[in-house]
């Protein structure tokens, strides 16, 4: 033993070939006993991390859907995308004049979750109330969490009073709010719904662009959903942040008539 220690060569080749050995030793044995060579071996849940939830000092994808999984079922967003999601989507609600439109956006999202991986494009969901906007985003985060990417969805109140806590609140951030508030910059899809229902002050303002401005500059994808009209956001929030979501969000109208209404009437006539 003092010999490999002080580096002897021939002692650390014959502790090499022992080792070997014993490892030829445990195949044979295994297999007299009828296991296959790997069975002694540790099994991982997520093979890139080795369940220590870290890589290289960063967070690994598992960890971060562990913490997202959390803060879903904690918001009750979880028993949301039971009932919303692509299998629970119908056509059926829309007549023959929104058929077309509806059928090319519901498309549009399934692409969106095919191609997460590849391409990288942030989406504004705009127009009325009631057009299924909020659904749409809830069926793509249904489906990115299935893949295993770390997804978080706020309300646009809940994302500004979660910052207005860590900025001005520190006396009541526990650890989860410190987590959640670097998630926000780092998961792999923020949802941002009801943009335009939060009460808007500087803070506000400027807080959005940051978190606009630093995802893009992160490629990391955001979802906004919001009943404003493109004029009312460009009135609303700054120059700089309606320069930032005019420039680099694809922008979808559902423009259809109130399906909630039209479901309120369906199961009505029932």
């Amino acid at each position: 033993g003092r010999r490999v220690i002080d580096g002897d060569v021939g002692a650390l080749n014959a502790l090499r070939d022992k080792l070997r050995e014993i490892a030829e030793r445990k195949k044979e044995l295994l297999k007299e006993g009828g296991f296959p060579d790997d069975y002694l071996e540790p099994v991982y849940e997520c093979s890139d991390c080795k369940d220590t939830g870290y890589i290289e000092g960063n967070k690994c994808h598992c960890l971060k859907q562990a913490i997202t999984g959390y803060l879903y079922a904690q918001s009750n967003i979880e028993n949301v995308l039971k009932k919303e999601n692509f299998d629970t989507l119908t056509y059926d609600v829309y007549d023959d004049t929104e058929l077309p439109l509806m059928r090319n956006i519901i498309e549009g999202c399934k692409a969106y979750v095919r191609d997460f991986d590849t391409t990288y494009e942030n989406l504004l969901f705009y127009g009325d109330v009631g057009v299924g906007k909020t659904f749409l985003t809830n069926c793509i985060a249904g489906e990115l969490l299935k893949q295993g990417h770390s997804v978080i969805y706020f309300t646009a109140f809940q994302l500004f009073d979660t910052l207005a806590k860590y900025a001005f609140r520190q006396q009541e951030v526990n650890e989860d709010i410190g987590r959640v508030h670097e998630d926000i910059f780092d998961c792999d899809l923020l949802i941002i719904d009801d943009l335009g229902t939060e009460m808007t002050n500087s803070f506000v303002l400027s807080q959005l662009f940051l978190i606009i401005n630093e995802r893009d500059n992160r490629m990391k994808p955001t979802i906004i959903s919001t009943n404003l009209s493109i004029e009312d956001i460009s009135e609303r929030y700054s120059e700089r942040t309606f320069s930032r979501i005019y420039g680099k969000y694809r922008m979808i109208k559902p423009a259809i008539r109130d399906l909630r209404i039209k479901l309120k009437r369906a199961s009505s006539r029932k």
